[in-house]
């Protein structure tokens, strides 16, 4: 079994993992709404929507996302309620990845060492997602 974050925008999808992209490498790929068969009636800006992005994170683990449809009902609510958790291989790719992802949002709680044994640090970037670094000290 495998569980990828899916992530859903309202119209800056493309932007985000553009920005994801320069954090985390690898290939973007990055599919827009006027792909789709059907879509002739939607909106210039609506066709010009992301419908799939993906961007690998890890190995075998993929971010992916797309835009919110407005003329077809679809609304974005950002908040609190959903992490994207990540645990790095090194103290230093957790410092590399909170502070790259990190940069321009909101800072919840800096990179530490915790009560519980781990090195954790949590933010919502500037698009609104919201992220977990969590490296286990015992294994650096």
């Amino acid at each position: 079994m495998k569980l990828n974050p899916y992530l859903n925008f309202d119209g800056n999808a493309e932007a985000a993992f553009t920005f994801y992209q320069s954090v985390f490498g690898g290939e973007l790929f990055i599919q827009k709404m006027d792909q789709a068969p059907g879509t002739e009636n939607l909106s210039d800006s609506e066709k010009n929507r992301v419908m799939h992005a993906a961007i690998p994170i890890g190995e075998g683990q993929v971010l992916m996302a797309s835009d919110c449809v407005p003329s077809a009902g679809h609304v974005l609510t950002v908040g609190n309620n959903n992490y994207i958790s990540i645990t790095p291989d090194s103290r230093e790719e957790a410092d590399r990845l909170f502070n790259g992802l990190s940069e321009g949002g909101d800072i919840e709680m800096p990179m530490e060492e915790m009560f519980w044994g781990d090195y954790f640090g949590s933010f919502a970037d500037k698009f609104g997602v919201r992220w977990m670094i969590n490296f286990p000290i015992a294994r650096g």
